[in-house]
This record gives structure tokens, sequence and C-alpha cells, in this order.
């Protein structure tokens, strides 16, 4: 018993506080509302900064969703690594999808 007791305090950590959570919140609806702007708003021209500048949001969107909310800040560096390889994944998957769909042309 004695083993998981020492287990449990070595896994111990200080959670974020609520006001944390709301600044976390605020920044993402900045960058949600930059995201739906930089979209929709046709008196810019962006032209090729359109995408790559939409997928940086969505970069750090994920960044900060995956480090606040799912306490990647405080859980082993292997599992930061395994999260920012599926983002990776990811984000190559969608940009070979919009050059098969010639999107850039």
């Amino acid at each position: 018993m004695s083993e998981q007791v020492a287990h449990a305090e070595s896994h111990t950590h200080e959670h974020p506080s609520d006001f944390e959570y709301v600044k976390v919140a605020l920044v993402l609806a900045a960058i949600t509302a930059v995201e739906v702007f930089t979209y929709f708003e046709s008196v810019l021209d962006w032209g090729a900064f359109l995408i790559p500048s939409l997928l940086i949001m969505m970069v750090v969107k994920f960044w900060l969703v995956a480090r606040m909310f799912m306490h990647l800040k405080n859980d082993e560096p292997v599992l930061g690594r395994f999260f920012a390889g599926g983002l990776a994944l990811a984000t190559v998957v969608y940009i070979i999808a919009l050059l098969a769909f010639n999107f850039w042309s």
C-alpha cells in the first residue's frame, strides 16, 4: 500500500487556476475570430498566405488545448511528443488532400 501512496505523491502537480483557464479560453476565442475573419473577409487578398496562416493558427490552438485542457504540460514528455506527432501527421495529410484537389492552382 505504501508503494501506491508513494507513486501517487510522485505524480501530484499544481493545477491551473480558474482564471488561467479563462485566459486560455479568451485566447482561443480570439484566435478563432482571427481565423474566421481571415477566411471570410474578401477585402484582403491573402493569396498564397491563406492556407499557411490558417494552418499556423490551427497548430497554436491545438498546442494550447493539449497543453492546458488536456494537462500535457504536467505529464510525461513522451505524451507531448505523441500528440505533436499526431498533429504533424494530420497536417501532412491535410496538405496532401489540398494538393490532390489542386487547391492552390
